[in-house]
C-alpha cells in the first residue's frame, strides 16, 4: 500500500472509471470520491473499493478536491495523493522505453523520493507521451498534473474553476516552495475529450479553453500568456521564472539512500 491516502475523484464514469481499474489490478489501496447521486452505480462497479461521497452533488472538481484533502488532513496525513479518473498504467520510463510495471513501485520511490526534501510542496508522475528521448528522471518548478502528491500543510488550495492544478503549482512555486514532475515513473492518461463524463461538458465545449486560458493569464500576469497552439487556444506558462533549489533533509542516511534506489529501479527495470 502506499505510505500516502490515495484518492481518485470520479463524476459519470462508473462504467469506465480507468484509474480504479488500474489501481485495483496492482492491488493498491485508494479511496474512490463520488458525488451522492452516483454512490449507487459506483458501489456497485466497484463493491470491494472504499467509495467516499461528497456532502452534494455539482460541488465542481475544485470543491471536491478541496474536500479530499480535508478528509487527508482528518486522518493525520503529511501528505495525499489525488489521481485523475482516466488514468490507465503507470509504467518505468528507462533507456527511451516505456516498460509496464507494478505501480506499487512507482509509488513507492515517489514517496520515498518526496520525503528525502523539506520543501516540496507537490510531486507526481508525469504523463507518459510527455517523457520522450533523454528525459531525465526528474523535473524541478515545473508542472505536475492528474497524478499528484500534496504537502498538507501548505496554505494553497485549489480556487480555481478552470485550470485548478496549473494554478496550485503556480501557487506552490510563488510561495517559495518546489514542484518535482517525475519521469522515472510516467502514466498512461486517456486524453479527457474522448472520455465521457469528467469535466468534458463543463468545461471544455465551445470557448471552453479560451476561457480556461484567459482566467489564468489573469490570475498570473507576466507568468502565463494565451497563445494558439495545436489548432486552439492554450495557456503558456513561463516555469523558468521559478529557480528555488532542493533543500535534503540532513537526517537521512544518503548512502543507503542510493543503495535503496538502485534496487528498486533495478527490480522496476529488469524483464
Amino acid at each position: 500500500m502506499t505510505k500516502y491516502p490515495l484518492y481518485v475523484p470520479s463524476k459519470g464514469r462508473a462504467d469506465c472509471c480507468y484509474t480504479a481499474e488500474f489501481l485495483i489490478r496492482d492491488q493498491v489501496p485508494f479511496r474512490l470520491v463520488v458525488e451522492p447521486s452516483e454512490e449507487k452505480a459506483y458501489r456497485a462497479q466497484f463493491p470491494d473499493v472504499e467509495v467516499l461521497v461528497t456532502p452534494k452533488d455539482d460541488m465542481r472538481l475544485l470543491g471536491v478536491r478541496n474536500w479530499i484533502r480535508d478528509h487527508s488532513v482528518s486522518l493525520g496525513a503529511e501528505r495525499h495523493w489525488q489521481f485523475d479518473d482516466n488514468i490507465v498504467l503507470m509504467a518505468r520510463w528507462h533507456q527511451a522505453r516505456r516498460i509496464k510495471v507494478d505501480s506499487k513501485i512507482g509509488f513507492a520511490a515517489a514517496e520515498e523520493f518526496t520525503d528525502r526534501y523539506t520543501n516540496i510542496g507537490l510531486s507526481g508522475f508525469n504523463y507518459d507521451m510527455f517523457a520522450v528521448g533523454k528525459a531525465p528522471p526528474f523535473r524541478v518548478n515545473t508542472h505536475v498534473y492528474s497524478a499528484s502528491l500534496i504537502k498538507n500543510d501548505m496554505p494553497h488550495t485549489w480556487r480555481l474553476l478552470y485550470n485548478d492544478d496549473t494554478d496550485l503549482c503556480l501557487q506552490v512555486l510563488a510561495g517559495g516552495l518546489c514542484t518535482v514532475q517525475i519521469n522515472a515513473f510516467v502514466v498512461k492518461k486517456l486524453r479527457t475529450m474522448i472520455v465521457k463524463g469528467g469535466n468534458t461538458e463543463d468545461l471544455y465545449q465551445g470557448d471552453g479553453r479560451l476561457k480556461m486560458a484567459r482566467t489564468l493569464e489573469r490570475m498570473w500576469p507576466g507568468i502565463v500568456t494565451t497563445e494558439r497552439r495545436y489548432g486552439r487556444p492554450q495557456h503558456v506558462i513561463n516555469w523558468r521564472k521559478f529557480r528555488t533549489p532542493l533543500i535534503r533533509r540532513d537526517d537521512l542516511d544518503w548512502d543507503e539512500i542510493a543503495r535503496k534506489e538502485w534496487k528498486l529501479t533495478r527490480k522496476a527495470t529488469v524483464r
